[in-house]
């Protein structure tokens, strides 16, 4: 059988806050070789 992990409250609050900080980081990397490649692009063409 499966033995299932019981998390208290604030492990739970405390992954929840973590998953949300690296989603954040995540999104800010997508964003920053967004742009960049956009720069990139824009000074071949000029």
């Amino acid at each position: 059988m499966i033995e299932t992990v019981r998390l208290s409250d604030a492990q739970k609050k405390s992954r929840r806050n973590r998953n949300i900080a690296l989603g954040l980081v995540l999104a800010g990397l997508v964003i920053l070789f967004y742009i960049m490649t956009l720069v990139k692009i824009g000074n071949l063409g000029g």
